[in-house]
């Protein structure tokens, strides 16, 4: 079953149960899932449903930020609670010593050997990794280990 067919299940599940914060953040979830295949006028794939649902969760955490820092605890907490929710279809996060193997081995496949490879670096390792590590971080390790080596 794909990620948007669990979707909708959980959507309906959450209407049928009354937990309002979940249907809402399971319709915010599909609407995004249906916009972008509207755009694109295809199906998203698993891959490309969880590239969306990191992106909302990073758009939950800017937002929930800025309700913190405006004293607003209440959206700040829905902001959380929407956030879980969306990581609940996110595959399990690579450990530390997986994303070092991975950098390592996307190195090593594309042959990189100064900090002018990163982009192939980056692609390859994207391949693999979108949505169970932050991308951010992992640019910064790979920059640094191909200015070291």
């Amino acid at each position: 079953m794909s990620i948007t067919e669990t979707l909708n299940q959980d959507m309906k599940a959450a209407l049928r149960a009354g937990n309002k914060v979940e249907l809402g953040a399971l319709r915010m979830a599909l609407a995004a899932i249906k916009k972008q295949e509207i755009d694109s006028r295809e199906a998203l794939t698993d891959a490309s449903v969880i590239s969306l649902l990191g992106k909302l969760i990073k758009q939950g955490n800017d937002a929930r930020e800025l309700f913190e820092s405006a004293g607003r605890a209440e959206l700040a907490t829905k902001e959380a609670a929407e956030i879980t929710i969306y990581e609940r279809y996110l595959p399990a996060a690579l450990s530390d010593a997986e994303v070092n193997a991975l950098i390592e081995r996307a190195i090593d496949t594309t042959g990189a050997n100064s900090i002018k490879d990163m982009g192939r670096v980056m692609a390859t390792i994207k391949s693999e990794a979108t949505g169970r590590v932050d991308m951010a971080a992992i640019s910064t390790r790979v920059r640094k280990a191909l200015s070291t080596d």
